[in-house]
């Protein structure tokens, strides 16, 4: 039954998107929110990130987007007077947080009760001393292990448990510190780290299992101590390979019933010691041979495997935790097979795929290697009838340029030798060298031993490739019709037999269609609710059992597939808010997308979701099946723009913005000339598709110039090029240029100030809800640059000349949906960088700031509803947003932390204030920079010394900081009046700069690194050690002048917090 006894129910979110803590939070919290408010509680919600769903102003009763920290969660506590807390949803952060207001005695103070976990319980299991002790008294075995909170009894417990050993720092996720180590020296690295990750400075030494099997299994318990197996996932990748990127199966394919009833039985034992009311995720390590079974960790809250286990199974467990923890218990819950949910068991014909995407390429110097952290980015999930169709669907849907597994990077040119020894480490193209191995020959036995995957698997890729090697004898023709059934059948795509073939991908689609080869359409029927399903295809079904509806308003939705650096959560956020404002007007929404994290895959996000990747091939079949009105392309990233030309050939209607639109504003040149003719500047630029062109450019322009190449999002493959030599190198190491696809270069704007407009058209009005000033300065990636709406400094004139641009941009592209310009303000001049006439990471932001819901008017537009109808006025915004992006660079501990125009930020954080200094403040805060409101001493090394970096120095003298810093630096600050001590570089004798970080002797670090890559060794030691110590530090001048101006602001009033339906109602 429902509790009586509470009525509101605070909800911690988990922050910004990062490795190891992604978008599945914002599906498990926004299901949460749904569920409470329909049990009749009101919702009281607070999460740092403004790029989800959940943080939108419909999804709570009062939302909060504020830092995730004690003080501000008190402060909300305070104020909003919550009945309980919920602590489980908002992943490793929520539940340290509401272990911190619990320790701190905050929740006592204001009489709120802890529901759907017991915060001692949760002590049970991440504190590593207290679990093992718990799992000894339940018989359950663990790897053998001691608790160490020194570096030196590290060492002692290694040296009597025989490296390799595992080390495991308590709360944290993603594997954060730890890692495998073979040696002493890496043991005293990792185990420095480790502890300093720990909230409670504690690290588990642990022997190594490396090479077992890797199983997990998702409990649901009740109040009445009922539970219920959702899920049992085979990690096909073994231990050693960190789950989250770890490639794997449910149901587990290889392990026999007897040890997954073994498994069941502890993780059953397990789950009721510690209490947990809801969903929690338990890992084993089994060991084949000897047949040992052991725990490794257990996650008491919804997770990444959660979310995977709710996709692949229909029982969407953070909704039905919600309905746990507030009193229901499973019996009272439907169960579409057997009555209720006491009874469920783990059905259904189907295999679950996983595959992880990683984001190596945008990292500098970092080694591509897989280990005990979490590396990946994102992920898909794939779903068929057979482990090889499902296995291929899961690597088309990757969006990495791959169809399927062959002929992937050079492996293919690769002795078998060099193949064999790519395969000593795990790495993110692991299953692709295994391919091209075994067709030069490897047998089982050889990869079993490097990569201790199995047999079965082994043998099931080696069948994949046998086939291939038949269908290649048919290069350039079409294979025979039995080879090409089969091949379809075991999952080979149209796209990448066409492309290993050489021919067309629509002369295989017509002779397999011929053939009677098309997909066939089956149901997942969704746990906990009335008749409610989503749909898969396969090509080894035999009939079709979905039904299609004759509605004639009816419109798909095309997703963005795998987050990833550049296409982030931000795109799912429009996907998601399309299918809302279709279902309000009245319209069936169809959503089509693979990733398993995100709300747009939620059963009752749209009225049908096709898991299916979004390829031309699966996308058309649903099409031609579903019959839609139109498909709208603009809102899922690169994804579907990808393939929207192609569909559009086929006939397909899409809405909003056309295709023709949206390549002119891609393609350089016609851009280029589009400008020329409406009079608007844009920075020199030329295209270059070798070397000899490209220097013939770059003189013509001049250095600096900013190059990259054509068609990419999030900034792949940019740089800013300072003479003919730099300019050497990167067109050396470019990829895949032809005069088809050139080199783009342009002038590069020095010290111009970057900016960018959002407009929502109909094709002829424009409205411009906002501009979006940037803090760093051109030469940094949009994605990865601070930002504040309403713009500070932006002259009025220029603002008018923006907007002016913009609309006019809009009307000759005749934008129907979103548009996002990009701007730079060099020497009083507005120049144009780029028309993005689609969807982009921006719309989350500008919605929320200035209460304009861009995707649902959007979507309303390309329904055909004019802006005139819509009451769209200009605002007065009395507030201020300041976003903050978020890096994962503590996860590459080798790659210098340093901003340019490639994008490498995996999330985002947004500060809200009534001033912009506190706005920036709250945005440091909340991206776990915490700007030092104490006075203390600033290390101050400049590259670029000038009148800006002059006032930033001058700001912190004022807040009665004192300067220390390089002795460059130090006699240009004493030549303006400015005094500071001078520190030794890294290589002029000690103690240098490195000792002031490390000895935590400076508050703040403010760097500027040069251009030329030569010259930032000596920087990047800084920034590394700065970021290893958590020291804050500042990477440009610009960033320096608006800190100072946050911790002036912060002195003043650390501010206090104010939901986002109070800040828009201040909006006049």
């Amino acid at each position: 039954m429902r509790r009586q006894d509470i009525e509101k129910v605070l909800i911690i979110g988990s922050g910004p998107i990062i490795i190891g803590q992604a978008c599945e939070f914002d599906y498990s919290g926004t299901q949460a929110c749904k569920a409470l408010r329909a049990c009749g509680y009101k919702v009281v919600l607070v999460n740092s990130n403004p790029a989800t769903i959940m943080t939108d102003p419909v999804m709570a009763d009062a939302t909060y987007i504020e830092p995730l920290n004690v003080e501000r969660i008190e402060q909300i506590i305070a104020k909003e007077r919550p009945d309980a807390l919920l602590p489980n949803l908002g992943g490793q952060s929520g539940l340290n947080l509401s272990l911190e207001l619990s320790k701190k005695g905050v929740l006592d103070k204001y009489g709120v009760k802890v529901i759907g976990v017991n915060l001692d319980a949760i002590e049970r299991g991440e504190d590593r001393q207290i679990f093992k002790d718990t799992m000894t008294r339940l018989g359950i075995e663990m790897p053998k292990s001691e608790i160490t909170y020194t570096v030196e009894h590290a060492e002692e417990i290694a040296a009597s448990l025989g490296y390799p050993v595992v080390v495991r720092p308590a709360y944290t996720m993603g594997g954060t510190g730890g890692g495998l180590v073979y040696n002493v020296e890496e043991l005293r690295t990792i185990v420095q780290r480790g502890l300093e990750a720990s909230l409670t400075h504690q690290c588990l030494i642990e022997e190594s299992v490396l090479g077992w099997e890797e199983l997990e299994v998702e409990v649901v318990r009740d109040a009445k101590n009922q539970m219920i197996a959702i899920c049992f996932i085979e990690n096909i990748d073994p231990m050693g390979v960190h789950t989250g990127d770890s490639f794997c199966s449910a149901p587990m394919l290889t392990i026999e019933a007897s040890v997954q009833d073994r498994l069941k039985d502890y993780a059953f034992r397990i789950v009721e010691s510690i209490g947990v009311i809801g969903g929690t995720n338990v890992q084993f390590a089994h060991d084949p041979t000897s047949d040992r079974i052991v725990i490794i960790e257990i996650n008491p809250r919804t997770s990444r495997s959660s979310a995977l286990a709710s996709k692949a199974t229909g029982f969407p467990i953070a909704m039905i935790s919600a309905q746990l923890a507030s009193g229901m218990t499973l019996d009272e819950i439907p169960y579409w097979r057997d009555g209720t949910l006491e009874t469920y068991t783990p059905s259904g014909d189907y295999i679950v795929i996983k595959f992880a995407r990683w984001a190596f390429e945008k990292f500098r110097g970092v080694q591509d290697k897989l280990g005990t952290q979490m590396k990946a980015v994102g992920e898909v999930m794939s779903i068929g009838k057979t482990y090889k169709e499902t296995f291929q669907k899961a690597i088309r849907a990757l969006e990495n340029g791959r169809h399927g597994l062959g002929f992937a990077k050079d492996f293919n040119r690769k002795s078998l030798a060099e193949l064999l020894e790519l395969l000593r480490d795990a790495t993110s193209e692991r299953q692709f060298i295994m391919y091209e191995a075994i067709r030069k020959g490897a047998t089982n036995e050889q990869l079993f031993e490097l990569t201790r995957i199995k047999h079965w698997f082994l043998q099931q890729m080696r069948e994949l490739v046998e086939l291939e090697e038949k269908i290649l004898q048919y290069k350039g023709a079409m294979p025979s019709d039995e080879l090409l059934v089969q091949a379809k059948r075991d999952g080979f795509s149209d796209k990448y037999l066409a492309r290993i073939l050489g021919i067309k991908e629509k002369n295989i689609r017509l002779r397999r269609t011929a053939l009677g080869v098309t997909e066939t359409w089956h149901p997942v029927p969704v746990s906990g609710v009335e008749n409610a399903y989503y749909y898969y295809s396969s090509y080894n079904g035999k009939t079709d059992e979905v039904p299609v509806s004759k509605n004639a308003k009816k419109v798909m939705i095309l997703g963005g597939g795998p987050n990833r650096i550049g296409q982030g959560i931000e795109f799912d956020y429009c996907c998601v808010h399309a299918a809302f404002a279709m279902r309000e007007a009245g319209y069936e929404t169809i959503m089509v997308n693979c990733n398993p994290e995100t709300v747009s895959t939620d059963y009752d996000t749209s009225d049908k979701l096709y898991f299916e990747p979004v390829t031309l091939e699966d996308v058309r079949q649903i099409y031609e099946r579903e019959k839609p009105d139109g498909v709208i392309v603009q809102f899922g990233g690169q994804t579907p723009l990808n393939i929207a030309r192609e569909l559009a050939d086929a006939g397909v209607k899409i809405l909003g913005t056309s295709i023709d639109s949206i390549d002119s504003a891609e393609d350089r040149d016609l851009f280029r000339h589009m400008m020329e003719r409406l009079e608007i500047p844009m920075p020199e630029s030329g295209m270059a598709a070798d070397i000899d062109e490209a220097v013939k450019v770059a003189n013509a322009i001049g250095y600096p110039l900013m190059i990259r190449p054509s068609f990419v999002l999030g900034g792949r493959g940019m740089e800013v090029i300072y003479d003919e030599q730099m300019l050497r190198e990167y067109v050396d190491k470019a990829v895949g240029v032809t005069p088809d696809r050139p080199l783009l270069l342009d002038r590069f704007l020095q010290e111009a100030l970057e900016c960018e407009a959002d407009a929502l058209s109909d094709g002829k009005d424009v409205y411009i809800p906002a501009v979006m000033e940037h803090i760093e300065l051109a030469g940094v990636h949009s994605g990865d640059s601070a930002c504040v709406i309403p713009p500070i400094s932006i002259p009025e004139k220029h603002l008018d000349t923006i907007l002016a641009y913009t609309r006019k941009i809009a009307q000759e592209l005749h934008v129907v949906g979103l548009m996002n310009m990009q701007y730079a303000i060099e020497k009083d001049k507005v120049y144009v960088l780029e028309a993005n006439p689609r969807a982009s990471r921006t719309v989350p932001l500008v919605s929320k700031v200035c209460n304009t819901q861009m995707a649902r008017i959007a979507t309303r537009l390309m329904l055909g509803t004019q802006i005139s109808e819509l009451g769209l006025g200009p605002k007065v915004i009395p507030h201020f947003g300041a976003k903050e992006a978020v890096f994962p660079f503590d996860k590459f501990p080798e790659v210098d932390p340093v901003l340019g125009p490639e994008m490498r930020s995996t999330g985002e954080v947004l500060g809200l204030a009534s001033t912009f200094g506190l706005a920036y403040y709250k945005s440091q805060e909340a991206a776990n920079a915490k700007l030092p409101t104490e006075e203390g001493t600033v290390l101050i090394s400049l590259s670029e010394k000038n009148p800006a970096a002059a006032k930033a120095a001058k700001e912190f003298v004022k807040l009665g900081f004192k300067l220390v810093g390089t002795e460059g630096t130090i006699r240009w600050l004493a030549e303006n009046g400015i005094a500071g001590e001078v520190i030794h570089k890294i290589n002029e004798g000690r103690p240098n700069v490195l000792d002031a970080i490390v000895n935590r002797q400076v508050s703040l670090v403010i760097n500027t690194p040069s251009g030329r890559r030569d010259a930032r060794a000596d920087d990047a030691s800084i920034r590394k050690a700065a970021l290893k110590y958590k020291v804050p530090y500042l990477t440009t001048v610009a960033a320096a002048v608006a800190s100072a101006q946050g911790i002036r602001a912060a002195r003043d009033s650390a501010g206090g917090v104010k939901s986002i339906q109070a800040y828009h109602a201040d909006i006049r």
